[in-house]
């Protein structure tokens, strides 16, 4: 693992006193030296007493002894000049400057007797309100530094220490010792900025400073870092994990600061955990009122500052001050969406007396005018309403007859007079309905959708997926057009699409889906709203499926919480949110705890749904599965000839759950010794999904790593390296080269190479695997393939140091 890149010298921090070493110089001029407060790269800063012409205590910047480069001395000077140009409340003051004795620059300045502005807030418990309104005089000083030409570089909480002055606190923001000039020199010397050098820190560095260029930096990139400061003080938290950037190479810091985008402050708050507890108490109140209290506004305004593209940044400091204060003061902000209803709830809320009032003089002024004609309204009234139910009454009748005739035409087919002889599959018969939707229902948009929605959704359970995403996605658009995008019938339609999607491998399409589904429906419907907990599912289906288990893990345990407070634990979406937990605990290899959740929940959705749905069959597909895991093929080979027979028979010989159930029937035969049986199975099982799924979707990889794992074992070691390394290239194209399901591919040829003496090319590869996939050293050394290996000081090191992990 590399290192950080290198960076600026480290912080000069005015809080951090240290005594004065031997030999330490005391004093020059109208300065006495006291103590010293911080030391960087090429400076020190002493805490000093000026005696002439005013006595009082400053801040003394003076370069090192030794350190006194032309380099160094012209960013010294340079900072210097910086500081002296300023004249702000929020920016350390420049009284002098000048030589030592010894020929050594420094420089004279307000001495700031704080701490950095995080450490402050916390300590101080200070509210969200009050971080905002210390936040914004931040902003201000910041844009009167641009206001001068100056850019900072290197804002960091370090770098923005809090004083009390009075008994308020002011924010002073200081070291200004990377600082660049937009439109003057600040020395009389030339200072460029060394090409390949990383200026700043890298967890408060915009895209474009992580170039290193140097050539494309303007105040864009202190309004970057301002947000990140914003983003710590609302949560606690970085936006990237300071450790695991830290523990990264240069490239990879640079890619996760140019591409990865962060969480909003409000999600990242509910992903800190236990961590949460502590930075909601730090703001006086609790994690979910934090969360909330962030969703909205704060999240816009945020995610605003923190834009990769700097376009569509806020252009200046002030810009992103003036919208803090507009949240303050319950006005709209500019990164919120500009909706009428919005800008009215802003109003309201800005104005809540003023309103309550009109509101109430409004209503005595409608009591009135009801009480004066109250005889005529009654009979007005009852005749408006004996029209209006009978027209919906009309409305009502005319779609059931819609349907009805519809659904009767649709299963018409099977009099002979229609059918003329032929026997008609379910599939015969929604294709024929599906294509009298277009001709029959023009004239009625809503019952169009609605019945291209539920077609669609049978052809997923039948598993045929194009046929299914056509259907679905014309449903999704007719009601974006008649329904709007947010309407929340356009939002269920577009989840379901999201779901078919991710069934016929495209998570790219299926993840930008369902997290826009997912965030309009947190907003509009609310976050325990049946609609928003089936897409929060489906989309942890979705990380689970591509093996993000850091992103799927806490997704799941939301949605079973919220279902279970809000359904009750019998609910058929309880049991599938219980039946999510059930496959985290298998992939963690959790078994007996998968076990015993599996066994109830099977049960539970038999009494529930009966022993043939398809919820039922799918808990006891993962049972068996389980038992394989555990060694007792038996057991597994019983529940998975149950669970295929009763597939074949309701779903279809070629469904893609009756040939995940075929799959598992042919690793049966694998683990006893059957490897005729088992390599028929799979080889049927594989022509099947490449015909109906195609060659690269996860399901038809899966077996091909299944037939490849039997060719090893029967003792055909050049087949199954042969399809080892092809499944490996396979797999790296289409999953990555950092997927769980690639991890098992390259132990798989790993043991090839293991077998045929090839011990320095296996252990490579096991070394790869681990890194990829840390739970494979769990079993590494209990594989008889790899019994060769033990002894090795590689493969016991390997093995010993990730176990401990």
């Amino acid at each position: 693992m590399s290192s950080p890149p290198p960076g600026p010298s480290p912080d000069l921090d005015p809080t951090r006193p240290a005594p004065p070493g031997p030999g330490a110089p005391r004093g020059f001029g109208a300065y006495r030296l006291l103590q010293q407060i911080g030391e960087g790269g090429m400076g020190e800063v002493w805490l000093a007493e000026q005696t002439t012409p005013v006595r009082r205590q400053v801040a003394l910047k003076v370069i090192k002894a030794g350190m006194d480069t032309a380099q160094v001395v012209t960013r010294f000077e340079a900072e210097r000049q910086a500081l002296a140009l300023m004249d702000h409340p929020a920016i350390a003051t420049v009284f002098d400057g000048g030589s030592t004795p010894e020929g050594r620059p420094y420089f004279v300045m307000e001495y700031v007797k704080g701490e950095p502005i995080t450490t402050y807030c916390d300590r101080q418990r200070l509210t969200t309100q009050e971080r905002l309104e210390l936040f914004t005089q931040v902003c201000e000083g910041v844009q009167h530094a641009h206001q001068k030409g100056i850019i900072h570089r290197d804002l960091k909480p370090t770098n923005v220490l809090v004083a009390i002055q009075g008994d308020r606190p002011v924010p002073k923001i200081i070291d200004f010792g990377v600082a660049k000039a937009t439109a003057r020199h600040l020395t009389e010397h030339t200072l460029f900025t060394e090409l390949g050098v990383m200026i700043g820190t890298p967890e408060y560095m915009s895209p474009e400073q992580a170039e290193m260029s140097g050539l494309d930096i303007d105040t864009r990139t202190d309004v970057y870092a301002l947000g990140v400061i914003l983003y710590e003080l609302l949560t606690g938290a970085l936006p990237f994990d300071r450790k695991q950037l830290r523990q990264a190479g240069l490239a990879e810091i640079q890619r996760t600061i140019r591409e990865k985008e962060p969480p909003r402050p409000s999600t990242r708050v509910t992903q800190l955990g236990p961590a949460s507890t502590e930075a909601a108490s730090n703001r006086h109140t609790e994690p979910h009122r934090l969360a909330s209290q962030l969703r909205g506004d704060l999240d816009w305004v945020t995610m605003k500052a923190l834009e990769k593209d700097r376009t569509r940044r806020y252009q200046t400091a002030v810009a992103l001050s003036a919208d803090v204060r507009r949240h303050l003061s319950h006005e709209p902000v500019s990164a919120g969406p500009p909706s009428a209803v919005y800008r009215t709830r802003k109003f309201v809320r800005r104005h809540r007396f003023g309103v309550a009032a009109a509101a109430t003089l409004v209503l005595l002024l409608f009591a009135f005018g009801v009480t004066m004609a109250v005889q005529a309204q009654r009979i007005a009234r009852e005749r408006d309403r004996a029209n209006r139910e009978a027209a919906r009454a009309s409305r009502e009748a005319e779609a059931a007859t819609q349907v009805a005739d519809f659904l009767s035409g649709l299963f018409r087919v099977s009099d002979p007079g229609e059918s003329r002889g032929q026997a008609l599959t379910a599939r015969a018969v929604l294709d024929r309905g599906a294509a009298r939707i277009d001709a029959e229902l023009k004239r009625d948009p809503a019952l169009q959708a609605r019945l291209l929605m539920t077609m669609g959704d049978v052809y997923r359970n039948l598993g045929v997926l194009d046929r299914a995403e056509q259907l679905v996605a014309r449903s999704v658009e007719t009601r974006r057009t008649a329904l709007g995008p947010e309407d929340p019938d356009t939002l269920r339609a577009s989840s379901l699409l999201g779901c078919i999607y991710d069934l016929q491998g495209k998570t790219g399409q299926a993840e930008h889906l369902l997290t826009t589904v997912l965030d309009a429906e947190r907003r509009t419907l609310g976050e325990d709203h049946p609609n928003t907990l089936k897409t929060l599912v489906n989309l942890a289906n979705l990380y689970d499926s591509q093996g993000r288990y850091e992103k799927s893990m806490p997704l799941m345990r939301e949605a079973l919480e919220r279902r279970r407070k809000v359904l009750g634990p019998d609910h058929p979406d309880t049991l599938g949110s219980t039946y999510n937990l059930a496959v985290a605990e298998y992939r963690a290899q959790r078994y007996t705890d998968a076990e015993r959740v599996l066994l109830d929940v099977s049960a539970s959705f038999g009494r529930v749904n009966g022993d043939d749905h398809p919820n039922t069959l799918l808990a006891k597909d993962l049972l068996a599965a389980v038992y394989l895991e555990q060694q007792r093929p038996d057991d597994a080979g019983r529940i998975y000839q149950e669970v295929y027979d009763t597939k074949r028979r309701v779903l279809g010989p070629e469904h893609m759950d009756t040939l995940g159930s075929k799959l598992g029937l042919a690793n049966v035969a694998r683990m006893q010794g059957k490897f005729a049986q088992a390599e028929i199975l799979f080889r049927e099982t594989l022509a099947s999904q490449d015909r109906v799924e195609g060659a690269d979707h996860p399901d038809a990889m899966a077996t091909r790593t299944s037939l490849a794992t039997m060719l090893f074992d029967a003792g055909r070691f050049d087949e199954s390296e042969g399809l080892w390394r092809s499944l490996i290239a396979q797999m790296q194209r289409v999953l990555g080269r950092d997927h769980p399901d690639t991890a098992e591919c390259l132990v798989g040829l790993a043991a090839i190479d293991a077998h045929r003496g090839r011990r320095d090319a296996a252990l490579r590869l096991l070394e790869e695997a681990v890194r990829v996939d840390p739970r494979w050293a769990a079993s590494l050394g209990d594989k008889k393939a790899f019994a060769s290996l033990k002894g090795n000081p590689a493969f016991e090191t390997l093995v010993s140091s990730s176990r401990s992990k």
